[in-house]
């Protein structure tokens, strides 16, 4: 018998009882979570979907205390491009997901618990180590990302309240598979959100083990909320690329506002994911103007720096000015005014702006 603690072991001692809003007790000694989409109901000793969150004689027991992961990174590559723009994303993340997606880029800390070949270890840390580390790095937001954020909301508003105590900038980059209790719990603390809407299709949905409904109730919270939301659609050839996927697609976020960004991506052979062929410039280019139609205002295409035409720089939608010139995350020209505005014709462009760092 091995000594070796396996990483239930290890995570199960980095662990807090859950925030009271996100937890009730149901028939038969289950506690229901209310963390993410699956709002799962877990009988004493066993776990939600996400396998970080179980219940231990009663007790929701929760993530806390520790990071599978840290990096400082523009915050172009969230993607952000309408929050202040050239700034440092200070971006955290811990282990586990609601979803098994087979192309995902960060199955290591995302399948921790699923996969035994997912091996992160976890770092101990505090959220005013964290937030000093973001300060130390120039960051000027710090983002929840890397695993599934909304199945680690407490650890994440505990870094939050740090953050902005610290005049920061809070995000989540998150597949979006909420409830309205977790984005209650998470709206006094968050300014910015990124949505993985990664189809339009409820059985492709199924096949990544959630479904499409949350996900499009959670944009829709977040818009009339105030939260500052940008969408993406990693486009993946033969999976979530027809015609009539993406008409609707882009047809409901314009539903919501015609002024939401929506960035799609291309995809590259990944994880468990290595059959279907990698997304040319072509097929993002196509799906862009399906958005343009749709009467999405701000389109952007991803992963593939200068091969996309205007797809990577922002427009005014009133007069077409060239406003903020990229090439993949970098910002090679910026002409907003500080207030957020179009120097040409004066027109309000929607985001979170700011003077842009040098």
């Amino acid at each position: 018998m091995s000594d070796v603690p396996t990483l239930e072991e290890v995570l199960a001692v980095r662990t807090r009882d859950a925030a009271p809003e996100l937890v009730e007790s149901i028939s038969g000694g289950r506690l229901r979570c209310y963390a993410c989409g699956h709002e799962c109901p877990i009988p004493d000793g066993a776990r939600g979907v996400c396998k970080v969150r179980y219940n231990d004689g009663g007790r929701l027991h929760v993530p806390w205390g520790y990071v599978g992961g840290v990096q400082c990174d523009p915050v172009e590559k969230k993607p952000f491009f309408h929050a202040y723009p050239g700034a440092l994303a200070y971006s955290f993340g811990m282990l586990g997901c609601d979803l098994h997606c087979s192309y995902c880029q960060n199955w290591v800390t995302s399948q921790a618990l699923r996969d035994p070949e997912a091996v992160a270890a976890p770092r101990d840390t505090t959220p005013a180590s964290l937030v000093h580390d973001a300060l130390r790095q120039g960051a000027r937001i710090v983002v929840s990302t890397y695993n599934e954020p909304l199945i680690t909301a407490e650890w994440a508003v505990a870094i939050f309240k740090e953050a902005r105590a610290q005049g920061l900038v809070t995000g989540f980059v998150s597949n979006g598979n909420g409830t309205t209790r977790v984005l209650e719990y998470l709206r006094p603390h968050i300014d910015l959100y990124k949505v993985d809407l990664k189809s339009f299709d409820d059985r492709r949905y199924r096949e990544l083990g959630g479904r499409l409904q949350p996900i499009l109730d959670t944009i829709a919270w977040l818009h009339r909320s105030g939260v500052w939301v940008e969408v993406v659609t990693l486009l993946v050839p033969g999976f979530n690329d027809s015609e009539t996927e993406l008409r609707g697609l882009t047809e409901f976020i314009a539903g919501v506002s015609v002024d939401i960004p929506w960035h799609v991506t291309a995809f590259h052979q990944d994880y468990r994911m290595t059959d279907a062929p990698n997304t040319t410039a072509a097929m993002l280019t196509h799906a862009a103007s399906l958005a343009r139609t749709a009467g999405l205002r701000y389109v952007y295409a991803g992963n593939q720096p200068g091969r996309v035409g205007d797809l990577e720089h922002t427009n005014c939608h009133q007069c077409g000015e060239r406003l903020i010139t990229r090439y993949g995350y970098q910002i090679q020209q910026y002409r907003l005014t500080p207030f957020g505005a179009c120097p040409a014709c004066a027109a309000v462009i929607p985001g979170r702006w700011s003077v842009p760092l040098q």
